[in-house]
Parts: C-alpha cells; sequence; structure tokens
C-alpha cells in the first residue's frame, strides 16, 4: 500500500518506466461515504508490477497520470471510474474499456470475474466488492482482491482485441474509447432530489416541497459528517413523509424510517424541513415534473401524434432486429433517446444524408451512423433503401 510521498515518487518513476499499456482501477466506498470518490488505485503495467495507493493519503495523484499520459490505459467499465480518478488528477488521453469491448463482442455476461473466465480461463478470487473501501488499515485480504483486478487486465484487453478484430468491429470499439476518453465531465444533476427512490408515488406539489426539503437537508447533514445519505435518512422515509405531511414531531415519529432510534433532536429537524415545505406559497413550489427538454414519454405518443408513435415502432423493430444481427446489445448499437428524437422530429426529407447528419448531431459515432442509417430511413419513410 502507497501511502506516503516517497512511495508515490518511486511508484511514478516505475510506472513511467513499464511499456505498454496500464491496467488501471478504483475502488469507491459506495454505501458508506458520502460522494464516489476513490479510497483505493490499482495499477499494473509491464516493468513497473502491481501498485496499489491510498489517494487517503495521496490526494493528488497528478504527477502519476501525467507519467501515464501517452499510455492506453485499460479500465472495466471506464465510465464508472473516470470520474473519481478525474479528481485525484488522473485523466487518461487513450483508454481500453474491457467491458464495453465484451458487450460488442457480444458477451453474454460482461462483468470482470465472468470475462476473465470465459475468455481467459481464469477464476478470479472475488467477495470483497461490496466492502467499506474507506477503512484504514484495509485488510490483507481487501488488498490481495484489488490487486487481483488488474492482474489480467492486459491480458484480457489484449484477448477481446483479436476477438473484436476477427469480428470485424475493433475499429468500432476504438471510436467508443475515444469517445469516452475526449468526453468532458458530465454537468451537476439539475434537481437530483427528484430522482429520490419511490418519487412515483409523490403527485402533489405540497408534498414534492416535503421531498425536496428533506433530501437537501439530508444530503447537507450527510456530507458534513462523510457518510451515505442513505445512513441518514431512507428514501422511503422521506417518501413517508411527504405523503403523510405530518403536522408535528409526534406524527413524524409515527411514521416508518423516524421511529424509536431517531433522536428528538433529529426528529425536530426533519419536522422543521416537513414545516418549510407547508408554510411555502403556492408559487415556491416544485412543479409536478422535471422540464421536458425532448420528446414525451413513448406511452402518449399514440395519442399525442400517431404517425410518430408508427415510426418509433418500426425503428425499434429495425433496431433490434440489426442488433441480434450484429450480436451486441441495442443499446451499443445506438441510444435509445437518440431513436425517440430522431423519430419524434425526423428530418425533411428524410433521406440517407438527413438521417446521417442527424444521428450525428445526436452524438452517434460514424461506426454506428453507417450501421444504422438504412434501416432507420426505412422506418422513417416506410421504404427500403438501395444499402
Amino acid at each position: 500500500m502507497i501511502a506516503d510521498a516517497d512511495a508515490l515518487d518511486r511508484a511514478v518513476a516505475a510506472f513511467a518506466a513499464g511499456s505498454g499499456p496500464v491496467a488501471v482501477d478504483a475502488e469507491r466506498a459506495s454505501g458508506y461515504r458520502y460522494g464516489q470518490r476513490a479510497y483505493l488505485v490499482q495499477l499494473r503495467r509491464e516493468g513497473a508490477g502491481t501498485a496499489l495507493i491510498d489517494p487517503v493519503a495521496c490526494p493528488d495523484l497528478s504527477a502519476l497520470g501525467e507519467a501515464l499520459s501517452g499510455a492506453e490505459w485499460v479500465l472495466h467499465a471506464a465510465t464508472q471510474d473516470l470520474p473519481c480518478l478525474r479528481e485525484i488528477g488522473m485523466v487518461p488521453t487513450s483508454l481500453f474499456d474491457t467491458e464495453l469491448a465484451g458487450r460488442l463482442a457480444g458477451f453474454p455476461r460482461v462483468g470482470l470475474g465472468a470475462m476473465v473466465e470465459n475468455v481467459l480461463g481464469f477464476v478470479l478470487e472475488k467477495g470483497h466488492s461490496a466492502v467499506d473501501w474507506s477503512t484504514r488499515p484495509l485488510p490483507e485480504p481487501w488488498l490481495r482482491y484489488a490487486a487481483l483486478d488488474v492482474e489480467l487486465l492486459v491480458d484480457l484487453r489484449d484477448a477481446l482485441e483479436k476477438e473484436l478484430d476477427r469480428q470485424g468491429k475493433l475499429e468500432w470499439a476504438l471510436q467508443e474509447f475515444h469517445a469516452i476518453a475526449s468526453a468532458p465531465p458530465p454537468e451537476p444533476r439539475k434537481e437530483p432530489w427528484r430522482r429520490t427512490s419511490g418519487m412515483h408515488k409523490v403527485r402533489r406539489r405540497r408534498q414534492l416541497a416535503v421531498v425536496r426539503e428533506l433530501w437537501q437537508l439530508r444530503d447537507r447533514i450527510a456530507q458534513r459528517r462523510d457518510v451515505s445519505p442513505g445512513k441518514v435518512l431512507s428514501d422511503a422515509a422521506i417518501v413517508e413523509a411527504a405523503l403523510a405531511l405530518p403536522p408535528n414531531v409526534h406524527a413524524l415519529a409515527a411514521l416508518n424510517g423516524f421511529g424509536h432510534r431517531v433522536g428528538r433532536r433529529q426528529l425536530e429537524q426533519w419536522q422543521a424541513a416537513v414545516d418549510r415545505a407547508r408554510a411555502l406559497p403556492e408559487s415556491g413550489l416544485p412543479q409536478p415534473g422535471q422540464p421536458v427538454t425532448g420528446p414525451p414519454p413513448p406511452r402518449a405518443w399514440a395519442d399525442k401524434d400517431p404517425a410518430a408513435a408508427a415510426r418509433l415502432s418500426a425503428a425499434r423493430a429495425a433496431v433490434t432486429a440489426l442488433a441480434e444481427r450484429l450480436n451486441m446489445p441495442q443499446e451499443n448499437l445506438v441510444s435509445p433517446d437518440t431513436v425517440r428524437r430522431l423519430c419524434w422530429e425526423p428530418p425533411k426529407p428524410a433521406d440517407a444524408d438527413s438521417v446521417a447528419a442527424a444521428l450525428a448531431a445526436l452524438g452517434a459515432r460514424p461506426w454506428q451512423i453507417n450501421q444504422v442509417t438504412p434501416p432507420l430511413v426505412t422506418a422513417l419513410t416506410g421504404e427500403p433503401t438501395d444499402a
């Protein structure tokens, strides 16, 4: 475990002098700590061996990121780890995502353990994936488990590259990897309280205001205490309070999630949040739904625009058939949201050039455009294309 500046300097030098791709992984403490920051970073490279780095003791790994800037990073499910790696100064210039490669190659199970077993024939020791990685010191078995996550990652990458090449999909994968590596950090989510589990039960604006007040208070407490928000107050309890609109602490204490384990002072702060929502004027209440920036939900299309509903049905069938033929998940062939937007407002005329341009504007990669444009033109126009 690398946990001081001198050891980190030696690791940076060793990995800079290594050769070939570098396997990278990160462990977070989801469900235990606030946020999604990294609590362990694992790396392996030919000529450098394996390193396990403590980003709590060494919070700035930008020197390591710079040392590896010219190397291809090999990650499994890269989009999960890149945000927490970016926070500590590690940003790849090129990468190979073994999970995404597995999806494009048509593997039915793409977890790291399943991929290593199916492709390389090794069984990885498992059992510590959901532990609290913020624990210090980390137990020896956990460190072994973490090291195994990068032990065979480059071997898996090499085997998947050959398989993708054999299937004629390697260029497709490289375009996907480039898109991930070059994507900007995601924008902060607007009104994140709306993602509270069970929100579908909450209909009235006053009740929505209770969810918002309780969620925001819970988030402030969780951030201050550095614990997962769910450990402060469950989503189910927030929804329960919103539906009940309790008028006082006594009524709140009778609800699920606010029982005997919750102290009087805590109950009072939760009730104060409910009271703030109850006191808001109508103008301060949240609207029932989030602002719609794209097409309406597909279930409403038949009533709003039957022709668009017919286009969507035809497009979905065409994409499904093509994905089955290419042996890959539909969502990797083309984003379902892209298909919906295209069918709701198709270009006019809906020919190959205009559909391809619309797909590109919606973020589709060149390989996706080449594959899906002919069937989508047919779905939009009802006329077969020459392609």
